[in-house]
């Protein structure tokens, strides 16, 4: 067959198969009497099989060695393809992630998509004081991708750097902060899904209660433990069994009780808390350490029913225990 033929057969230009000759990875098994190259079956299949191996990403001299090498082993140049896609992909991956939030900024002009590079330049360094000034200036004239972020809040180990991340996510115009915080909420790694609660739990707004509300059901102790704080403070009731569980426990327990002192907020509320932290302390079960929590958390719940109890456990059998709810009614008292 000539040039033309196989050209057409095989769906390489004339032009690329020269190029293919002028390297020797095809060599034309003959010539005609006018002196036109002459392709045979087994030059065209040559051709099929380079054409399949540029389809892998191999380069041309990568093929030669390929073809021409009997001690050649493909699995090694495979494997090595495998990692070489691996790399592009994941670079690709990146740039269209940074083009997207780019995007999300809504940018004006250059001058503002320059801005936002930097910014996320500066997110991601190495240096802990430039993540924090980044963090601190993300709020100035163009807003920054909440995606952003989120992704530097989940990773920053350092403590300074993230309360300044979680400063800039609570200034954020972007509403769907919460959401991506859920997210990272369901990571396999412990620290990433405190990261997240804390983020959650300074996040102003409904959406940010729902999912902090949701989280009380976590299976993670820490990540409940926060999101109890967060809804206390906020003042939502459901919190009240989470806190209890956490003055028993021994974790945060002060703070746990100073979140249902404010959840005690009017008559019912306090009765229905001081009710349930009588029944933890009737239950044969507690420790002598977690009796004792539970009756100085009774200190700052107001009410009848929480004076009740002190009163009765003012004569408890565990001495310690008594002599706490004699001195916290005392203290009601002179109030």
């Amino acid at each position: 067959m000539l040039i033309g033929e196989v050209a057409r057969r095989s769906g390489v230009s004339a032009r690329m198969l020269r190029h293919y000759e002028s390297l020797g990875l095809v060599r034309p098994s003959g010539r005609t009497g006018s002196g036109y190259r002459e392709y045979s079956g087994e030059d065209v299949r040559r051709i099929f099989h380079i054409e399949s191996l540029r389809s892998l990403g191999l380069s041309l001299r990568e093929i030669g060695r390929a073809l021409d090498d009997p001690g050649f082993v493909p699995a090694a140049l495979v494997g090595d393809l495998i990692g070489r896609t691996r790399e592009r992909i994941e670079a690709e991956t990146e740039l269209l992630t940074r083009l997207r939030r780019i995007d999300a900024a809504d940018p004006a002009g250059w001058e503002d998509v320059l801005q936002v590079v930097a910014l996320l330049q500066a997110l991601g360094s190495k240096s802990a004081g430039a993540r924090q000034r980044a963090a601190l200036c993300s709020g100035n004239e163009v807003p920054p991708p909440v995606e952003a972020l989120v992704e530097a809040a989940l990773r920053e180990r350092d403590p300074n750097v993230a309360g300044a991340l979680r400063w800039a996510l609570a200034r954020s115009v972007d509403d769907g902060g919460p959401a991506l915080l859920a997210e990272g909420l369901g990571s396999p790694v412990a620290a990433v899904r405190e990261r997240a609660v804390q983020s959650l739990a300074e996040m102003p707004g409904d959406e940010a209660t729902v999912r902090l509300r949701q989280a009380l059901a976590h299976h993670d102790v820490v990540v409940r433990g926060h999101a109890a704080l967060a809804l206390g403070a906020r003042g939502v009731a459901d919190a009240a069994p989470t806190l209890i569980d956490m003055v028993v426990a021994g974790r945060n327990d002060t703070d746990a009780a100073d979140a249902l002192s404010v959840l005690a907020s009017d008559t019912a509320a306090a009765d229905r808390i001081a009710t349930r932290l009588v029944e933890r302390l009737a239950d044969g079960s507690t420790r002598a350490s977690a009796r004792g929590r539970l009756t100085q958390a009774l200190a700052d719940i107001p009410g009848a029913r929480a004076s009740r109890a002190l009163v009765e456990l003012s004569d408890d059998e565990d001495r310690a225990v008594a002599l706490t709810a004699t001195y916290l009614l005392r203290l009601r008292e002179t109030r």
